[in-house]
This record gives structure tokens, C-alpha cells and sequence, in this order.
């Protein structure tokens, strides 16, 4: 089939239909790990086919997001690094959707380059399906667009698509809330996959020594370091939300603490966050160092190594932290929830 589909004049125009192919062949050994009960299609068809299985649910909700990797694709493309980007491709949209207490069912890929070399795509789509193992979701279709004089050569962009499903029962409320309530923070691994566009102007990234080890950083190069994939916090929240009336959950995205927090709080209170109680990693300080930034603008920018934020009841604190320890989560308490007409004071 890749022979009699093969065009000399498209091949021409710098579009590779046979690379394509190839990439397919390359990803499919990736793509099997990613396989659940549901999927009901191969990969190569013109849709991905899946049949939730809705046992128990009285009244199922689907819930769906889409984001991509950002700029962070440059340090990928200045460290010749491809495997990790796809996992924080997966991880921007399974953290959106576990924030409505939803279970990722599927994930679709798309990336589009200016050239399709067969074994980058594979190294790319090894990492979304990481990232699909992880979350618990598969992997059922895609797209690789080659689009040659739109972006250079050896560039690509990286977006994805999920959905989860809940019982409209178990749908996260905020209308519980009260003040009060104890918010607790569960740690991300670095900067994830947010406010590049401000570390590449503060680190210079295209001129920066990216590989040498830094004992700020741990021993770890600053391009490692940047690279480190978002985490993903499927699993634990999973486990958390079978065991304990969770009140709210933010993702701590672009925006910082000073955007997201607040969108899962509801009007008349807000979140009075410890400034000193908040485990700052170390490419934080370097970054604000470096780049001779306010906190105020790093809380209003980066995660500052929260990736996440769970509100539960002061009764409910103890057993939160040990279930969310216990699924690997080193969880602890950032703040409170008061009555405020301001929805976020960190001090």
C-alpha cells in the first residue's frame, strides 16, 4: 500500500506520504500499551471508535479538553529531546478534565511539522502514550500533518484532545465549600508546561548552556531541568475522590496561582494562601533570581511547584493527605478558605 500511494510530485512539493506510513508502523508498538477495555478501533481509521463502559452510573457526563505543549517545544528542539514533550501534552488536558472529577477515557494526538522524519513522530508519540498509560487513557487515533514552508524543518507542534466521563452525582461542587476548609497542594515536578515564553527571554535559552550540571538545580542541567514532563495527577485524584467529599480542584496552569485557584472557588470566599508553607523548586528561585522578578509576577506566572490545589473539609485533612501519600503524592497544606471578597491573598 505505501508503494501504490506514493507521489513523486507531492514528494516534490516536500510532503512525504511514505514517511508517514512509516511513523504509523514505528508508533504502533507504543500505541498498544495505551489500550483499555473500550477502544473499539485500530489506529489508521478515519475516527477512533469507544464504548465506555457505564456500569454504576445513573446519569453519565462527558467531559472533554484540549491544550498543547507551548514553547516549552523549543527546549525539546534545542536538546535534540522528544520523548518527554508528549507526555506533557497529555498531562495539560487529563489535569483539566480531573478537575470536573472525571475519569480520562481517550486521547488524540496532533502534530504538525515541516518535515516528517518517520522516527521523531515515533520518539514524540512514544511520550503522549506515557502519558496515556499514566492517566489511564488510550490512545485511539491522531493526525501527523507534514507542512513544509509553514513551519522550518526540524520544528513540529505538538496538540491534544481528551475526554473523561463522571456520574453527574459526583461532579465536583463548589457549592460546598465553606470557609474554613483547608486547601492542600500536591507538588509538581518543575516548571511543567507554562510560562516559557518567559523562561526562554530570562534563560536566553538559544544562546544558554543547557547542558552543564548546576548545584542550584540539584546537579541537573538547566535543559534537563526545563524538560522534566508536567506531572500527572490522574490516579491519585482518582483514588482521593472514592474516599473523600473533594470540595474543589485547580490545576495550576498559565496564570499561576493568581488565575487558577480561584476558578474553583465559589463567590463571597477565597484562598488565603501561606506564602512560607509553599515548597518552592528550586528553578523557581532561579528563575526570579535570573530574571530579577517580583513574587507577586512569579505566583501570577509559574506553578512555584504546586501543580495542583485540593480543597477539602478541616474533618477530611488527615485522611486526604494519607491517600494521596499513599498513591505517591506528598501532599500538604498551602492555606485556608475565608470569607473574601478577594479570591486570593498570599501572605
Amino acid at each position: 500500500m505505501i508503494e501504490n500511494s506514493r507521489s513523486d510530485v507531492y514528494a516534490a512539493a516536500g510532503v512525504d506520504i511514505t514517511a508517514g506510513y512509516k511513523s504509523v508502523e514505528l508508533m504502533k508498538k507504543h500505541i498498544a500499551r495505551t489500550m483499555t477495555p473500550g477502544v473499539c478501533s485500530d489506529v489508521g481509521g478515519f475516527g477512533g471508535l469507544f464504548e465506555p463502559d457505564l456500569t454504576g452510573m445513573t446519569h453519565p457526563v462527558l467531559v472533554s479538553g484540549t491544550d498543547g505543549v507551548g514553547t516549552k517545544l523549543k527546549l525539546a528542539f534545542l536538546m535534540d529531546k522528544h520523548d518527554t514533550v508528549g507526555i506533557d501534552c497529555v498531562a495539560m488536558c487529563v489535569n483539566d478534565v480531573i478537575c470536573c472529577g472525571a475519569k480520562p477515557l481517550f486521547f488524540l494526538d496532533y502534530i504538525a511539522c515541516g518535515k516528517n522524519y518517520p522516527e521523531r513522530i515515533a520518539e514524540i508519540v512514544a511520550g503522549v502514550c506515557e502519558g496515556c498509560v499514566q492517566s489511564g487513557a488510550a490512545l485511539i487515533g491522531g493526525e501527523t500533518a507534514e507542512m513544509p514552508g509553514f513551519y522550518p524543518t526540524d520544528e513540529y507542534d505538538l496538540a491534544g484532545y481528551c475526554t473523561g466521563i463522571v456520574d453527574k452525582s459526583r461532579i465536583i461542587d463548589n457549592k460546598t465549600m465553606r470557609a474554613g476548609d483547608v486547601i492542600l497542594a500536591l507538588p509538581s515536578s518543575g516548571v511543567h508546561s507554562n510560562g516559557f515564553s518567559l523562561v526562554r527571554k530570562v534563560f536566553n535559552v538559544e544562546r544558554a548552556d543547557l547542558r552543564t550540571p548546576i548545584e542550584a538545580l540539584g546537579g541537573r542541567s538547566l535543559g534537563e531541568t526545563l524538560l522534566t514532563p508536567t506531572r500527572i495527577y490522574v490516579k491519585p485524584v482518582l483514588a482521593l475522590l472514592e474516599q473523600i467529599a473533594v470540595k474543589g480542584i485547580s490545576h495550576i496552569t498559565g496564570g499561576g496561582f493568581y488565575e487558577n485557584i480561584p476558578r474553583s472557588i465559589p463567590d463571597g470566599l477565597g484562598a488565603e494562601i501561606r506564602r512560607e508553607d509553599v515548597r518552592v523548586l528550586p528553578i523557581f528561585d532561579l528563575i526570579a533570581k535570573t530574571g530579577d522578578i517580583c513574587q507577586r509576577d512569579m505566583f501570577n506566572t509559574f506553578n512555584m511547584g504546586v501543580g495542583m490545589s485540593v480543597v477539602v473539609s478541616p474533618a477530611d485533612k488527615e485522611r486526604a493527605l494519607e491517600i494521596l501519600q499513599a498513591n505517591g503524592v506528598d501532599a500538604y497544606v498551602i492555606g485556608r478558605i475565608v470569607s473574601s471578597k478577594e479570591k486570593i491573598k498570599i501572605c
